[in-house]
């Protein structure tokens, strides 16, 4: 008789396995430990098998009925079952292994090592956030152009249109991995140009009209925060750094009586091998600059860094210190930024003070090349580059003690 659910419900387990038939060749399978199995017992090409159909009661009796039925199809059509599932089976596989987020954490593996940690991490990350729940499990060779489109137009209405194109840039540099590879045909965002609306570039907010420039001055002269981020406040102008680089400046860095800070490679805004392998970037401090961190020094000295936090000596001052010091000063981040000092410097420096824009940019920490294309030593020009920081902090000064209105 066949089986029902009530008679599975009650079966209990006993010392040795039996089965209870339930017809058709498909019977349950009970075990000492009490766990129970579906099987199909059928022949194929003249020999005896057994098909799994699954464990009970995750498999219904009415599911595993539609399994047998299912099987006893492919029978009829001369199709052994247990081939088929295995097949099947294989087939999950490859497709796991060559879905785009199998691939893409492949790729990422390989090729992120060239990038800096945090770079690579946001690269992950993006991919994670905006791709992998919505597309990641499809086979990275049936992806079409529409599939990475719709994760590109669930980004835009959430108004992030430069992470968009970011995202669309990281797909295609995995989909060209999946070419070379063999698991794809093509690079299907080739095809998505254009498809979202271009990123408006927003630059950080910079003062470069030394009116302007002389009014952000005496503000910062007049701040009354701590003295710790009055010293950052009032160093940031003259070292051409980027917030981070300075925050988490180390006295173990600073050369007072050589008027120079040498800011490790590792700290620089640079490729991962830049960080591990390229030089330290000098910075000639101007008189200016020497005073503000010998007043310090006094203060903070026997730490680590310069610029401790308010909750302890052992981290440095935390990343949003400047900018709310900005706020408080009445600034938004529409007239100026910590971060656009160093515009700030690129642009009044050459205009102003007419210093050569290949001296202003090598302070500045870019690369600089020659007519022929080679990039200059990091160390070159450095008596240039003194001139240039002690010239620029008595301009300030000139700015600064100027009268409101003066240029």
């Amino acid at each position: 008789m066949p089986l029902t659910d009530t008679e599975i419900r009650k079966i209990a387990p006993r010392e040795t396995q039996y089965r209870l038939a339930d017809g058709g060749g498909m019977y349950l399978e009970v075990r000492p430990s009490g766990s129970r199995y579906w099987r199909l017992k059928y022949r194929f090409g003249g020999k005896e098998k057994i098909l799994a159909l699954g464990v009970y009661p995750t498999v219904t009796l009415k599911e595993a009925r539609a399994k047998r039925e299912a099987a006893k199809r492919k029978l009829a059509d001369g199709i052994d079952p247990s081939e088929a599932k295995k097949a099947e089976k294989r087939t999950q596989r490859l497709n796991a292994e060559n879905s785009l987020e199998a691939v893409a954490r492949e790729w990422h593996g390989k090729f992120s090592t060239s990038l800096s940690e945090s770079h690579a991490q946001r690269n992950l990350r993006r991919l994670e956030v905006h791709v992998f729940p919505h597309i990641g499990e499809k086979a990275i060779s049936d992806l079409e152009p529409p599939d990475v489109l719709d994760v590109l137009q669930r980004i835009e209405r959430k108004g992030t249109i430069e992470t968009a194109h970011r995202v669309r840039v990281l797909v295609g540099q995995v989909m060209r991995y999946a070419v070379a590879t063999g698991r794809a045909r093509r690079d299907i965002t080739a095809d998505l140009r254009g498809a979202i609306p271009p990123a408006q570039v927003k630059h950080h907010a910079a003062v470069t009209d030394p009116a302007q420039l002389g009014g952000l001055l005496r503000a910062i002269h007049g701040y009354t925060g701590t003295a710790v981020v009055t010293a950052a406040l009032k160093l940031a102008p003259l070292v051409f750094q980027r917030p981070g680089e300075l925050r988490q400046a180390e006295w173990a860095e600073f050369d007072l009586d050589g008027a120079m800070w040498t800011v490790p490679a590792a700290r620089m805004k640079r490729k991962k091998a830049g960080k591990e392998f390229g030089p330290d970037h000098l910075v000639p401090l101007a008189s200016q600059a020497v005073s503000i961190l010998r007043e310090l020094h006094a203060l903070t000295g026997r730490g680590k860094f310069v610029f401790p936090g308010l909750r302890g000596p052992q981290r440095p001052m935390s990343d949003m210190a400047l900018s709310a010091a900005f706020k408080r000063m009445g600034f938004d981040s529409d007239t100026a930024l910590p971060h656009g000092w160093r515009a700030t410097a690129r642009t009044l420096a050459v205009e102003a003070l007419q210093v050569p824009a290949e001296v202003v940019e090598m302070q500045l920490s870019h690369e600089v090349r020659d007519s022929l294309g080679r990039a200059y030593n990091r160390t070159q020009w450095l008596d240039q580059r003194r001139q240039l920081m002690q010239r620029w902090a008595d301009y300030l000064d000139v700015l600064r003690t100027a009268s409101a209105g003066a240029s």
